[in-house]
């Protein structure tokens, strides 16, 4: 199956370097996006460039389709079910959740000179990196890339109800399952609420399992794509 992986904020594709090779010894065919100003060093990029990106992705892709998403870019995942519900075949959530229709993508930091830069580690203490020791927190602090304002500020819209039908599967790395279903049942994340069909899977490992667990997280996703 083609697997579309989508990193985060401030990461580039090649955030899926040692996913990729794990994913294709277990016979698929992972497709890592490049999107538009994390890595092309545009800082006019915006949502819709992103969207454009993975659609695109996706419409080259063959037969039955699994998009992951990691962190923010679980909207972005989202996104394309919306927008291609017919040809997404499961929808795997790593480390986040999709915004609602209306809601900022992901206007968490303080943008400065038209981008959103990494804030440094205050805000990842505890289960987020505990899995990253100093010399990988530099590697990844030294090679963030800063987010277009038009990226991070961009409105999400969301038009087709289908998405709800299209399967998903919540990977937890820095949080559990049990948390994750509190979250949705408290009415936290109101796209899940939604969705009629909703898995967990619980891997051990901070927020950048795709870094620290990459043969883990390829081993699950292969998984869910078999189920797909």
């Amino acid at each position: 199956m083609d697997i579309l992986l989508i990193g985060g904020l401030w990461l580039d594709a090649s955030t899926w370097d040692d996913v990729v090779p794990e994913l294709a010894a277990l016979g698929h065919r992972p497709v890592p996006v490049a999107l538009p100003g994390q890595g092309d060093g545009s800082r006019s990029a915006t949502l819709a460039d992103q969207v454009a990106a993975v659609l695109a992705a996706l419409d080259t892709a063959s037969g039955e389709v699994m998009v992951v998403g990691h962190s923010a870019a679980c909207t972005l995942a989202w996104l394309a079910a919306d927008a291609r519900p017919e040809r997404v075949s499961k929808v795997a959530l790593v480390g986040g959740f999709p915004a609602a229709d209306g809601a900022a993508y992901a206007d968490f930091f303080e943008v400065t000179d038209g981008v959103m830069p990494f804030p440094g580690w205050g805000p990842f203490e505890g289960a987020d990196s505990a899995d990253l020791d100093e010399e990988a927190r530099r590697a990844f602090a030294a090679a963030a890339i800063p987010v277009p304002e038009g990226v991070a500020k961009g409105v999400v819209r969301l038009t087709d109800e289908r998405r709800h039908d299209v399967p998903v599967v919540v990977v937890c790395p820095e949080f559990g399952p049990a948390e994750a279903k509190a979250w949705i049942d408290a009415g936290d994340i109101p796209e899940l609420a939604r969705a009629r069909n909703v898995t967990f899977a619980d891997l051990d490992s901070g927020h950048w399992p795709m870094l620290t667990r990459p043969r883990e997280l390829a081993g699950l996703l292969a998984a869910e794509a078999g189920e797909g």
